[in-house]
């Protein structure tokens, strides 16, 4: 089985936001460059531009499963089905797992600045946030259903 968890995480703490550390964790899989994952995942993190709805780790790792089982045709409504079924899976394990797939949820208890700047990444931020745990996680799971199943 891969492990693409550590490079998440590791990729976190580097400073790419949440959804780009998964997308980009995934480079060896979607076939797309650091500067491309990054880019197309940048609007992703903080629960999408900072607003915390759904998490980045969330959002990145439906990338993932866009990119390497999405469907393009619009009309094969079958594929459409199976791959909105795989997401809503990768979903209820990751919800399984930390409670829900909301940003302000899983930051619960966690004191956040608003405003559109990320905060700065201290010790202090490691330390209250279970951001790199969940990316790692997300990643997790995605190389459970891609390559265990």
């Amino acid at each position: 089985m891969k492990n693409h968890g550590e490079k998440a995480e590791a990729l976190f703490r580097e400073g790419y936001n949440c959804a780009q550390a998964v997308l980009c964790a995934f480079e060896d899989v979607t076939g797309l460059d650091r500067q491309t994952s990054a880019m197309l995942a940048s609007s992703f993190g903080g629960g999408l531009g900072r607003m915390r709805e759904v998490c980045g780790a969330v959002s990145g790792a439906a990338m993932v499963l866009g990119i390497v089982k999405g469907y393009s045709d619009p009309k094969n409504q079958l594929e459409k089905k199976n791959h909105y079924a795989l997401v809503q899976e990768f979903c209820r394990r990751f919800r399984e797992s930390n409670g829900s797939i909301i940003c302000r949820e899983l930051l619960s208890g966690v004191n956040v600045t608003k405003g559109y700047a990320p905060e700065a990444r201290t010790k202090e931020y490691y330390k209250k946030r279970p951001c790199p745990e969940l990316v790692r996680e997300s990643a997790q799971i995605l190389d459970a259903m891609l390559f265990c199943e």
